[in-house]
């Protein structure tokens, strides 16, 4: 490839990346926690558990501490964007985590990351459907427009639901509904993405400018609405609820290793590769960093347990007050640009997902019929449908917390195995070239897997015991079909 990329121009694929939908949804839960009905060792942070051997009803939120959550998921992004920079460079063509995990590390951890990497994606969409379902509602609102609840919350409710004036709908567990806003944007992107219409990069830009325009006018608009009081205490649940809320959050800078993955086409990598990756987490997080202050500082923390719009919702409640009714009209903006910003996200990485099995299908680690190419739309169409449906049924029925839980546990597991794997090569293959060496020896891969694992046990204990299940039903698959088609069985 023309090595034309700088570090500027990587600076700005990063932020395109990082700058999605997350901290217009997920802030929420992260501030507030998640609170159940029974205390249950199932919904106990993994962390909390080794330390008090206590069950919990649920899991403590950051409050207006998520800012040095937020700073902590950042730095774990930086050392692990390095591993993903040295892993890239490494192979003569681009690709995901899977295609150069399959060049180095061989098939059966390709096979893992490949499986992961579906978690990761398909739980990072669910996610962005269930919140554009939460701003397609409040879009609805802002126009007097009131829509029946049970088709338009998911099925199940681990916290209940009530209206915007405190009254309970529905009582936590499973009721009759169906989320079907967040179905429809998801199968109505699939339609696109099997007719082979894509993003040209000037439409990107375009989006990605709507979003960086929501964030800073929310910012400069709250500024006048801010109570400091909201602020104390600063970290109501201590530490761990720092190291839940990032947890939880972790899941809105999924993207940033878009900038490792464009080793091949930097003028010097060396320099420009640890400038792009640093520059984009800085500039990102101190946008994520100044939402998350105005927004405890407009509202109790407490107040956004379960809310999948937060950041209109809390627009909207100010909006309500006398002094607050220019925020009418800003709340009105936000929606706009968050609503164009979750439509980026989702069509990205739902074609991100349909690939990764388009090329696992290729290697002969999936059926054939994952990697047929539509003869009219020249695109993946099989592997398009079903990653659509696989993303779209369980946005109608589940709650936004239960799915940035997969997205985070997939990602950060996916993360912890990029990192061991530039300290396995440095021993197997110390010789081969890197057109990007992590610096300080394998001190920032081993410190990348201690925080990412510290990350981890921040997340409850069902959702470890989901990812393993999704593990073994994928070795399980492996081992019985995958590795006797592969090419490296020599079946194609």
């Amino acid at each position: 490839m023309r090595k034309t990329l700088g570090p500027w121009s990587l600076t700005a694929l990063g932020i395109g990346a990082v700058i999605g939908s997350g901290i217009f949804t997920v802030i929420g839960t992260a501030i507030s926690g998640e609170q159940f009905d029974t205390t249950s060792i199932l919904n106990t942070p993994v962390a909390d558990y080794l330390i008090h051997h206590t069950a919990l009803a649920g899991r403590p939120g950051a409050g207006p501490a998520l800012a040095v959550s937020l700073i902590l998921v950042a730095f774990v992004c930086g050392l692990t964007g390095l591993c993903y920079a040295e892993l890239a460079s490494m192979i003569p063509i681009a690709g995901s985590a899977y295609t150069y995990t399959y060049a180095t590390l061989g098939e059966l951890i390709a096979w893992i990351i490949g499986w992961d990497l579906i978690l990761e994606y398909a739980g990072s969409n669910m996610t962005v459907s269930v919140g554009f379902a939460a701003h397609v509602v409040d879009l609805l609102d802002w126009f007097g427009l009131h829509p029946s609840a049970k088709w338009i919350s998911p099925a199940y409710l681990p916290e209940g639901l009530q209206d915007f004036a405190g009254h309970d709908i529905y009582k936590a567990g499973w009721h009759f509904g169906f989320n079907i806003p967040a179905f429809l944007i998801v199968l109505l992107l699939t339609v696109v993405l099997v007719r082979g219409i894509r993003e040209t990069a000037e439409a990107n830009n375009i989006m990605v400018g709507l979003k960086l325009t929501a964030i800073l006018i929310f910012i400069f608009a709250a500024l006048e609405f801010i109570h400091p009081t909201n602020w104390h205490p600063f970290a109501p649940n201590g530490f761990s609820g720092i190291l839940a809320g990032g947890s939880i959050i972790f899941f809105t800078y999924i993207g940033f290793d878009s900038v490792s993955t464009a080793a091949e086409e930097c003028k010097c990598p060396q320099r420009d590769l640890p400038i792009g990756i640093i520059a984009t987490l800085v500039i990102c997080t101190v946008l994520y960093v100044a939402v998350a202050v105005c927004l405890t500082g407009l509202v109790p923390w407490q107040s956004m347990a379960g809310d999948a719009a937060p950041v209109v919702n809390a627009l909207k409640k100010l909006s309500l007050t006398p002094d607050g009714h220019p925020l009418h009209w800003v709340r009105l903006v936000v929606l706009l640009g968050a609503l164009m910003g979750m439509i980026s996200s989702l069509l990205v990485y739902q074609l991100g997902q349909s690939r990764v099995w388009f090329s696992m299908s290729r290697d002969g680690l999936l059926p054939d019929v994952f990697s047929k190419v539509h003869r009219r739309y020249r695109t993946p169409a099989f592997s398009t449908w079903v990653a659509g449906f696989v993303v779209a049924i369980p946005s109608g029925l589940f709650d936004i917390g239960t799915l940035a839980d997969l997205s985070n546990i997939g990602t950060l597991f996916a993360f912890v195995l990029v990192s061991i794997g530039v300290i396995v090569l440095r021993l197997r293959e110390p010789e081969r070239h890197r057109g990007f060496r992590v610096p300080g020896g394998p001190v920032i891969p081993v410190l990348s897997v201690v925080f990412c694992l510290l990350l981890m046990a921040g997340l409850p204990i069902i959702t470890w015991i989901r990812f393993f299940g999704w593990l073994i039903i994928g070795l399980t698959i492996y081992f019985f079909y995958s590795r006797h088609r592969s090419e490296f069985a020599g079946v194609k």
